[in-house]
């Protein structure tokens, strides 16, 4: 194992989710979940997301689970039904849920996010208040997965999150291992940016796609991010790998998020083609990681470029700049937060 892969186990250090918040966002959506289940006509609930992939980074934000309902239940709802849409069952179980969880947590509110029902607790620990969102699902007449609401278009889309939970968990113990890792830095280099180009479901469905058996974190990291830069460039799209929702959208432009990609990409091989030599890692990483990793910083002129790419200011005196002292703005490389 050369320096690469040690300084990414050092960044996966830094971003880990802290074991209390971590706790907290799994006792919380326990708590959501029993009281959905207690709702007319649910027939299960389920955990989704970073939750039960094991993917939560620092901070901990939402618990992602849901409800499912029995359509035969509510024979006009949801496109197999009357076609009525997901908006008002959504406050009907938001009406449910917003008492049962103040019994346990008093400051807890239940309003809406895209999905359905999502409850803040007004609890923080370790200065993190993880929220739960619940999705209000309805089974299918025909197909696999589940309709699930989107409520900013009042409609119902289909979707399988119990699947992908399955399909992303499955493998080797050493292959759920390495994607789970490689996931949270993907995710980690992804929230540098001031507008995040990927969603956290777009970057495990290439961690499932790209990464091999056998393949360590550092070749892994630097097989999915190549991939999926050759993806993207191409104008190709990223399919939901069981075929019952539409293709993944990404959040920025195609020749923004190629851009990062591809930058990111180059910095990992970078890195990996020097791994014998720490301090071109660091140079080469700092660029890719640089909420994370401090490049070496000397006087010569790589040095303060290097300095640049951290996130405080850098004065002008230290960058050997004549003139009255000031700081400087600092730059990305690898496609900063401030750049697209």
């Amino acid at each position: 194992m050369g320096y690469t892969e040690d300084i990414l186990n050092d960044i996966r250090s830094q971003i880990d989710a802290h074991p209390e918040p971590l706790a907290q966002a799994r006792t919380r959506l326990d708590l959501v979940s029993s009281s959905a289940i207690g709702f007319t006509g649910a027939l299960r609930t389920y955990r989704s997301g970073s939750l039960p992939q094991h993917t939560f980074i620092h901070p901990v934000g939402d618990g992602d689970g849901g409800v499912v309902l029995d359509r035969r239940v509510y024979p006009r709802l949801g496109p197999d039904g009357g076609g009525e849409t997901p908006t008002a069952i959504t406050g009907e179980l938001c009406a449910l849920l917003g008492p049962a969880v103040r019994k346990v947590y008093p400051k807890a509110r239940c309003s809406t996010s895209k999905r359905g029902p999502k409850i803040t607790f007004g609890k923080p620990v370790d200065g993190q208040d993880p929220t739960v969102d619940l999705v209000v699902a309805l089974t299918r007449k025909e197909g696999g997965g589940l309709w699930i609401p989107n409520l900013e278009t009042d409609r119902w889309e289909a979707s399988d999150p119990e699947g992908h939970v399955e399909l992303f968990t499955g493998g080797t113990q050493s292959m759920r291992r390495t994607r789970r890792r490689v996931v949270r830095l993907l995710k980690a280099w992804n929230k540098q940016y001031s507008q995040p180009g990927f969603s956290s479901h777009n970057l495990t469905v290439w961690a499932w796609e790209f990464i091999e058996p056998g393949m360590g974190v550092a070749k892994a990291l630097s097989t999915v991010l190549s991939k999926a830069a050759a993806r993207v460039e191409a104008g190709t799209a990223t399919k939901d790998p069981l075929g019952v929702s539409p293709n993944v959208k990404l959040l920025v432009g195609r020749e923004a998020a190629a851009r990062r990609l591809r930058g990111a990409a180059d910095g990992v091989a970078e890195a990996l083609a020097v791994d014998d030599d720490r301090e071109a890692v660091l140079s080469a990483l700092s660029g890719v990681f640089y909420w994370y990793v401090q490049a070496p910083v000397s006087d010569s002129f790589a040095g303060k470029i290097a300095a640049l790419r951290q996130r405080t200011p850098v004065t002008t005196v230290a960058l050997g700049l004549s003139g009255p002292a000031a700081d400087v703005r600092p730059t990305r490389a690898y496609g900063a937060g401030h750049q697209a």
